[in-house]
């Protein structure tokens, strides 16, 4: 599943001539693991970080301290900081980012699977949230994959952000 999505997304962004960069927290580097694990995908991938300190957030993705200082590593917020401050730290035109907690135990006083997928472009951002009743469910592994296949989903979805 994650393989076809993974191609999804490549093709949509070829068609759509638009890049990527990726800054992920709790997924490690898989979203951009996967989506560089399709032929074709140097033409659009420019990059990620791997970003799983809060510093690192700072530093590496570019999100602003205040916004983590405000609202904590794991939080909308921060999320759609990390993706805006990667998509112009390697002037792509769509930055995703992952970050959240993957479990066994809570981080922050947030229970494991609560999760938050941003999405930024040129003309705005959109952050999907996994939190409260809506928590991602399962180990470790799961909450991970189901993370990456949210943001594969979130990358080649129709919408404003695929307009070049």
């Amino acid at each position: 599943m994650l393989e076809a999505q993974a191609g999804d997304a490549v093709r949509v962004l070829r068609e759509r001539g638009l890049t990527i960069a990726t800054a992920e927290s709790l997924t490690g580097g898989l979203v951009c693991a996967w989506l560089t694990s399709v032929p074709g995908s140097s033409a659009v991938v420019l990059g990620g970080v791997v970003a799983y300190a809060t510093s690192a957030k700072e530093l590496l993705a570019n999100a602003p301290a205040q916004v983590i200082a405000a609202h904590g590593a794991v939080a909308e917020p921060t999320a759609a900081a990390m993706a805006a401050g990667i998509r112009s730290r390697l002037g792509a035109d769509l930055g995703v980012a992952t970050t959240g907690v993957a479990g066994p135990t809570q981080q922050d006083g947030h229970p494991p699977g609560t999760v938050y997928v941003a999405l930024a472009w040129s003309g705005g951002q959109v952050v999907r949230s996994f939190a409260g009743d809506e928590r991602l469910s399962g180990d470790r592994r799961a909450v991970r994959a189901a993370t990456v296949r949210a943001a594969l989903e979130m990358v080649s979805a129709p919408g404003p952000h695929l307009v070049s």
